[in-house]
């Protein structure tokens, strides 16, 4: 039987090994690019401090199967006195000391969350 004809898998490897690698890596360099984008954007945007309440908390969890690492990103929505949503990933220490109906002033920098300060509720 002669090995040099029909299929040879060592020959089928060293075509899609790179195509494998060359995908892997073009989605990487994006990924890192998309994310300078954004970050350069937001820096190019002005600080606004609008009046805002909160009106809803979520949280995404991803891993944690069996021995593995969970992480987990934490999201609030705020709504502005014009009526629009925006929703900001925030750390989990301030997304606790937030409820939702809370009412506040919210202060974000294009698509990057700085602080939300709770107002005061007079009377009851």
């Amino acid at each position: 039987m002669d090995f040099d004809q029909g299929f040879d898998m060592f020959s089928v490897m060293q075509t899609i090994f790179p195509i494998f690698f060359i995908l892997v890596v073009g989605f990487i360099l994006f990924a890192i690019f998309r994310g300078i984008k954004e970050w350069s954007n937001n820096n190019h945007q002005p600080r606004l401090n609008v009046d805002a309440v909160v009106v809803s908390k979520r949280t995404s969890v991803s891993g944690g199967g069996h021995d593995s690492h969970a992480s987990t990103w934490y999201y609030v929505t705020f709504q502005v006195e014009s009526g629009d949503r925006m929703e900001f990933n925030i750390g989990g220490r301030e997304f606790g000391q937030l409820a939702e109906g809370d009412v506040g002033e919210l202060v974000f920098q294009g698509t990057r969350y700085h602080q939300f300060t709770r107002k005061q509720q007079t009377g009851a």
